[in-house]
């Protein structure tokens, strides 16, 4: 293969205005952590009350079912679209107007998708975990005088939370990829940033040897702030996560 690496292409300046190409690359992987994060705020949110939902049952368990087989049934991308392309057409003139207009609409509706899309798994996640706890907590604590929302808010919600911590950490190193889709609709995200490289300098691999690098970096940022998480919320004679393993006895 007859290709010339330059590494110090990195230090030369990119024509987006920032001083050189490695800064516009680390842009981008703040934007892609900004996205994430909010993504992930919004999916915690909706996705547990959802899946509160769906365990309890009745007509709002039905409206449950329905956003969880929508959002999950529908490739991101195409949910990308349809909020950035068909949405705003949606709304009242002095709102469409806005939301064509302004150069924040592609960051907003494009953080909204992703965040609604991991909402309908986190959904799903936090069903299960509520499900495999023994209907005997449940009872014991209704029988101690406690009202649904606290029975939930201190006694089942730890005991699932304790359940999904390796797949919420998986949800948001999801989250943190599935957020280069966000370049289709016009967000400079680290994906982006490392194309707009390619594109200015035809340093093809060093663009992206760089961004997968930054990618990895961030996920393993994740994944051990995860797991100091999950250290914290073991306790003793609880299972840990869904491996099977036990807290240590104390």
């Amino acid at each position: 293969m007859n290709y010339h690496w330059n590494w110090t292409i990195l230090s030369a300046p990119a024509p987006d205005g920032s001083p050189t190409y490695l800064l516009m690359l680390l842009s981008g992987a703040m934007t892609t952590v900004l996205v994430a994060a909010c993504a992930a705020v919004l999916a915690i949110l909706l996705g547990v009350p959802l899946g509160i939902a769906r365990r309890i049952g009745g007509p709002i368990a039905g409206l449950a079912a329905a956003y969880v087989e929508v959002f999950r049934n529908i490739p991101l991308l195409a949910q990308m679209f349809l909020w950035y392309f068909v949405f705003p057409e949606l709304l009242p003139m002095g709102l469409q107007t806005l939301a064509k207009q302004s150069s924040h609409a592609p960051f907003v509706l494009g953080t909204l998708s992703l965040g609604l899309y991991t909402a309908a798994r986190i959904c799903e996640q936090v069903r299960s975990a509520l499900g495999a706890i023994p209907r005997g907590q449940s009872m014991a604590g209704l029988a101690l005088g406690l009202r649904p929302v606290q029975l939930y808010r201190y006694v089942l919600l730890p005991r699932a939370f304790r359940m999904i911590v390796p797949t919420l950490t998986s949800e948001f190193i999801s989250i943190v990829k599935n957020s280069a889709v966000l370049l289709t609709i016009g967000v400079m995200e680290l994906t982006a940033s490392a194309r707009a490289m390619q594109e200015f300098s035809f340093q093809v691999f060093e663009a992206f040897l760089v961004a997968t690098a930054l990618y990895l970096s961030i996920n393993f940022v994740i994944v051990a702030l995860m797991n100091l998480v999950e250290r914290r919320l073991v306790t003793a004679g609880v299972v840990d996560g869904i491996s099977g393993r036990r807290g240590s006895q104390k």
